[in-house]
């Protein structure tokens, strides 16, 4: 998927209209269409702050990763649990563990 059609498809997700995204990063409705469409590529500044709009990582937009599901506050979720100690992730990392355990058996149980 290129850039363009990351924003495209987050956009439309969002039901957002060009006009309404133009307005948080700061540009017009049809520069936002020609990103959309691949026919102009942002300066560094517009992309990040189109990803600040988007809620998602510059990674994703430019395609150096393929989850949306990290968006902004999962990332700053991440960087934090990265700062603790050894100790404190493993302690955290054993309740996630757990937690995902109970789920996926849930799922097995429903299906």
């Amino acid at each position: 998927m290129t850039f363009g059609e990351r924003i495209l498809s987050i956009r439309k997700r969002l039901k957002w209209s060009q006009d309404e995204l133009a307005k948080k990063v700061g540009t017009s409705a049809p520069i936002i269409g020609r990103h959309e469409r691949n026919e102009m590529k942002p300066s560094i500044e517009t992309a990040r702050r189109l990803a600040n709009a988007l809620n998602v990582t510059l990674d994703y937009l430019v395609g150096d990763s393929d989850s949306v599901l990290f968006d902004k506050n999962t990332t700053k979720r991440i960087e934090a649990i990265d700062a603790m100690g050894d100790g404190d992730k493993d302690a955290l990392f054993k309740i996630i563990d757990a937690y995902i355990r109970d789920h996926r058996a849930k799922k097995a149980y429903v299906s």
